[in-house]
């Protein structure tokens, strides 16, 4: 038998360990995940969290999540947020990148986008997310994220909660702060 189809065969054995969703059973499949496991299981442990009512089984996948250091992960956890299909994990999904150790500088203008789009907490989530990328950005990326803000505070969507709207403020704050360390660090011709 080969590696590879050994490894597949340990993958999908820790894989049903898990969705016995018994906490046990869990944990021995994230830790046998954490051997042999690649990005492709992110979505089924995403989709998992979103069906599973048992938070201590949740609060171990996330964690498990958290952990994950695959320069790949990066890009498919911020397309499974914006997906509709996962709203009602997507505060939970934020805490992950927050609690990550991995960079999420590029995605400087989905976290605005996100925060836009959603309640007070969802807000509150992504501002916590910026606060803590470590930059650089892209000159691009930054004005994008300028003009979701613009947009939004031409909307009436300001009206709506003055909580978010105040965390959006925040966010325009740090977006402003960043265009300007940007611009200092730029070399002068």
């Amino acid at each position: 038998m080969s590696m590879n189809t050994q490894t597949k065969l340990k993958i999908k054995s820790a894989l049903e360990l898990i969705l016995t969703e018994n906490i046990v059973n869990v944990s021995r499949g994230l830790k046998e995940l954490e051997k042999n496991a690649d990005v492709s299981i992110i979505e089924i442990l995403v989709g998992i969290i979103a069906s599973s009512s048992n938070r201590e089984i949740k609060k171990e996948i996330l964690t498990f999540l958290s952990n994950v250091i695959d320069p790949l992960s990066p890009s498919l956890l911020i397309r499974f947020i914006q997906e509709e299909k996962y709203a009602v994990i997507r505060q939970e999904l934020l805490t992950v990148i927050w609690n990550s150790k991995l960079d999420y500088s590029p995605f400087i203008a989905e976290f605005v986008e996100i925060a836009i789009e959603g309640n007070f907490m969802i807000a509150l989530e992504c501002l916590t997310v910026l606060e803590n990328l470590t930059g650089p950005f892209e000159e691009h990326q930054l004005l994008e994220a300028h003009l979701h803000l613009r947009e939004y505070i031409s909307s009436d969507r300001t009206m709506e909660d003055d909580q978010k709207t105040t965390i959006i403020s925040e966010i325009a704050l740090f977006i402003r702060e960043q265009k300007e360390q940007e611009e200092i660090d730029l070399p002068l011709e």
